[in-house]
């Protein structure tokens, strides 16, 4: 039986899936191939969210409540692929990635909560399997630019010197931009969890809370400002290493340990040289602003002037045994959590579906699902750059 649609946008009248259905209607109109609706729980918002934006008016709307199990039902039996806006996922993605491993339908989000996470691979990793649908979290800035960043740098180091690195730095060279609501959200979400049950700190401590009976070298903590040696640059802790972290470790996992078993990385943001440098990534340590008070709201955002002044560059370090050297960079050109994000899923979205068709069913990561060819599609449509440097 032939589903009507490629994919549904579950959250379409909330920020980041408003930016996501501006991008659909950029690249993958009506008549290019890819069939897309508008999902939400409420028609008339999605209606008023259609106008707005300037999609045509006979753009389908698909009413989509993830609490309501029979409007689910309807949604897995309407699509092939479920791309989710709406977090933080340990709140409002239970229910949704059950329907999906059960009946077959792929799912792409941008959840950054490792150990929610753990908990749907736990769950439902074996129904994923048997019923074929590929699960992929993690498709935004948590954590598609640092994921596929180590899959070019690994396989350029295989290239070149027929191995691969077992010691791999990301830096944050620049970043300008807002986090998301929704990541704030997760986080607060997160630690209340955490204070429920003493199970999911352990997990939130663990750099391999993801590689289900794997636990491999100690790994740098990441969460002091240092000055490194070798570039003479001090830096300090990135708020985002804590997922991407888990799910570097995750590809490697799910790709038999293709990059070795004795993988070592850490993430960190560069703040410069001397006291200059050291000041900041000293403020960079103290400031605790993305779970408080007062930050952006689920649904609230940037304006588009400011979501397209944004931007993010980041190297990849990679060292073998032997000594040598690769370096890999990740850039975007739009701010990271929304302009960028709202691109990153969208095209993950349409990559599995008709480039990743021979991934399995499962609970993968961007890079172990879709591997290079989301790299061609990011490159093509999404405004990032991935390139080999020289020293």
């Amino acid at each position: 039986m032939t589903k009507p649609f490629d994919i549904v946008v579950h959250g379409a009248t909330g920020f980041t899936g408003r930016l996501v259905i501006e991008y659909l209607l950029q690249h993958y109109p009506a008549g290019s191939g890819v069939r897309w609706a508008m999902g939400g729980r409420s028609a008339d918002k999605l209606a008023a969210v259609r106008d707005e934006v300037g999609a045509p008016a006979d753009t389908p709307l698909v009413v989509t409540d993830s609490a309501d199990a029979a409007s689910l039902q309807a949604l897995m039996a309407q699509t092939r692929l479920v791309l989710t806006t709406v977090g933080p996922y340990q709140l409002y993605g239970n229910e949704l990635v059950a329907a999906c491993a059960a009946s077959g339908v792929d799912y792409v989000d941008l959840c950054g909560e490792p150990a929610w996470m753990r908990k749907m691979i736990d769950t439902h990793e074996t129904s994923a399997k048997g019923s074929g649908a590929r699960i992929v979290f993690s498709c935004g800035f948590d954590s598609i630019p640092f994921d596929l960043g180590m899959l070019m740098l690994q396989n350029e180091m295989q290239a070149q010197f027929g191995g691969t690195a077992n010691r791999v730095r990301g830096r944050v060279r620049k970043m300008k931009g807002t986090f998301s609501g929704g990541t704030a959200a997760s986080l607060k979400a997160t630690m209340a969890a955490a204070m429920q049950d003493p199970g999911v700190m352990d997990l939130l401590r663990n750099p391999f809370s993801l590689t289900p009976g794997f636990e491999g070298p100690r790994q740098p903590s990441g969460n002091k400002p240092m000055l490194e040696e070798d570039t003479g640059l001090w830096v300090a802790p990135f708020v985002m290493a804590a997922i991407n972290t888990r799910n570097l470790h995750r590809s490697n996992f799910l790709l038999g340990h293709a990059w070795g078993a004795d993988l070592v990385y850490d993430e960190m943001m560069v703040t410069g040289p001397g006291e200059k440098g050291e000041a900041i990534a000293k403020a960079v340590a103290a400031d605790k602003s993305l779970g408080a008070e007062g930050g952006p709201k689920p649904g609230e955002g940037p304006s588009r002037a400011e979501r397209e002044a944004g931007f993010y560059d980041v190297l990849f370090l990679g060292q073998d045994a032997a000594g040598h050297t690769v370096r890999v960079g990740v850039k975007g050109d739009r701010d990271p959590g929304y302009g960028s994000t709202s691109k990153m899923i969208a095209e993950a979205a349409v990559c599995l579906l008709q480039d990743a068709r021979g991934t399995t069913g499962g609970i993968w990561t961007p890079a172990s699902a879709m591997g290079v060819a989301l790299i061609a599609r990011l490159q093509k449509n999404a405004g990032m750059q991935f390139a080999v440097e020289s020293a």
